[in-house]
């Protein structure tokens, strides 16, 4: 007798569902299966075989064989096990096939059929829902990544026991299926780490602040670069504050990559609030991009939709910066593995804080040690590639002992709201389009959305030719200049919107091209 159980397999945040087929047969008694497996599916007849054991269940001596199609792709990971495991049970007419139909199954099984967690339920359950299916058994450690879905039942069983307790339509009594469970004000940022932190704290610095507000509000890269103890890190560590919240899409998708790292509890199935990760400039290429033997998504997809800071940035590897180039261009990460390549979202905003060499005192020749081949060296390990991948530069310089003790600052609420403003205005300029902030903009997009008087174009030629600009570094020269107008509510990019977009330009030149 053949059974049918349906799974999913995932590969980075995206699924395809995997048809699990069992059949008994008579025949030399043995356990087999096929469809290109990994070692730890080969090995789960045996806890499979087991598990159903200690449930009270005799297996008679047949020839059981089970196999995972579509064949062509290679199965990996312990979601399979409670699938497999009932699939077997249906073969043998413990289960009826009609009751397996339509509904996903994931769970490892121990030998006394306890079922684990496993990463990814969310995605897993997000690509049941796209596939059709109305229901999903997943461990009970999961079960709180799936009370975001709405017209899913999602069925949380603790052991074998249980879940084959709910295909007989035995009630599963207080672990009975979860119920879609959703309140928008859940996400506001409440996170402790960001109740203390607030712009209001860092005295003077209009021009990084300035710069950072326009960073927010198009969802621009960011460089603050500038002596020791001038408030760079205070400034990247307070811009989530100024982010708009979470739309519930956005949370699901970076809840989805959350997921498939582990990073998902009991307490929390979803992440409510924007990314903000900063590595440890020691930090290797495989846990900043992502990857290893069992893959995971990096620092840099576990920052998308969010910030992420890398401080001290020429401390961290060239080789690992210049990873970097192809996530800040495709916002996405492709891992090239030996069967198959994945892919993870990499959708982040870059803030980066840096010294201008390694005393951190240049260009103040009267406290700068370093000479002029150390500033070259040191500046050197930022390549103008990733520099021509920033919008804004800015220096952060030493404040005047008046500046310090000076009044109230803008808040980050105040700021915030400056930023909505220019989301707002964004989000409906591109409600028909593909993109949701100006740093998107690209190809013949620029001549809807960056149109240009003459007056402008003049003045944006001779500025392009006075600082030898790349192609690139002209569209991000664009982009800046259509969230500085987006700020000040004007519909035309103005000459002033383009001076200050420069102005941010000339800071990396300056330190880069002549700064010794």
């Amino acid at each position: 007798m053949i059974s049918i159980v349906s799974s999913i397999l995932l590969a980075g945040i995206e699924g395809t569902v995997i048809r699990i087929e069992a059949d008994v047969s008579d025949g030399m008694p043995m356990f087999s299966m096929v469809g290109i497996l990994a070692s730890e599916i080969k090995e789960s007849k045996e806890r499979v075989r087991i598990a159903i054991k200690n449930q009270g269940y005799c297996l008679q001596p047949k020839r059981i064989t089970v196999n995972l199609s579509p064949a062509d792709l290679r199965k990996e990971g312990t979601a399979f096990n409670l699938p497999i495991a009932l699939a077997v049970l249906a073969s043998f007419g413990y289960l009826s096939q009609e009751k397996l139909e339509d509904i996903i199954i994931v769970g490892e099984l121990s030998l006394n059929g306890i079922i684990h967690g496993i990463t990814g339920v969310l995605p897993i359950i997000y690509c049941a829902k796209q596939n059709g299916f109305k229901k999903c058994m997943i461990p009970y450690e999961n079960r709180k990544e799936g009370i975001v879905f709405e017209d899913m039942e999602i069925i949380p069983v603790q052991n074998l026991e249980e879940a084959i307790a709910y295909f007989h339509g035995e009630s599963l009594s207080e672990n009975d299926y979860l119920e879609f469970e959703y309140d928008n004000k859940n996400f506001a940022c409440n996170s402790s780490s960001l109740k203390h932190k607030d712009f209001s704290d860092i005295r003077g610095q209009s021009q990084a602040k300035r710069a950072a507000v326009i960073a927010a509000a198009g969802f621009h890269n960011l460089l603050l670069i500038g002596p020791p103890g001038t408030g760079k890190t205070m400034i990247a560590e307070r811009m989530n504050t100024i982010l708009p919240e979470l739309s519930f899409e956005e949370s699901m998708e970076i809840s989805k990559i959350y997921s498939v790292a582990g990073l998902l509890n009991e307490q929390n199935g979803r992440i409510k609030e924007r990314p903000f990760r900063a590595p440890h400039n020691s930090i290797t290429d495989t846990a900043l991009v992502g990857g290893g033997v069992t893959p995971k998504p990096g620092e840099i997809s576990l920052a998308s939709g969010g910030i992420l800071f890398l401080d001290e940035l020429p401390e961290f590897r060239k080789g690992t910066i210049e990873l970097l180039r192809q996530p800040l261009e495709e916002k996405k990460v492709r891992i090239t593995r030996l069967r198959g390549n994945i892919s993870y979202p990499a959708d982040f905003m870059l803030v980066c804080a840096m010294n201008p060499c390694p005393c951190g005192y240049f260009p103040n020749r009267e406290r700068c040690l370093c000479s002029e081949i150390q500033v070259k060296r040191y500046l050197g390990r930022v390549s103008r590639p990733i520099l021509d991948r920033i919008d804004l530069c800015v220096e952060v310089l030493p404040l005047a002992y008046n500046q310090l003790i000076k009044g109230e600052e803008k808040t980050s609420k105040d700021l915030k709201r400056i930023v909505e403003v220019a989301r707002n205005i964004q989000r409906e300029r591109y409600r028909e389009w593909n993109i949701r902030f100006n740093s998107q903009i690209c190809g013949e997009q620029f001549k809807y959305f960056c149109p240009l008087n003459k007056e402008e174009q003049i003045f944006l030629e001779k500025m392009f030719n006075k600082f030898k600009l790349s192609a690139r570094a002209y569209h991000r020269i664009l982009r800046v200049a259509r969230t500085i107008a987006d700020l000040d509510e004007e519909e035309m990019i103005q000459k002033n919107h383009l001076a200050e977009a420069f102005f941010y330009r000339g800071v990396d030149n300056q330190y880069w091209e002549n700064g010794v």
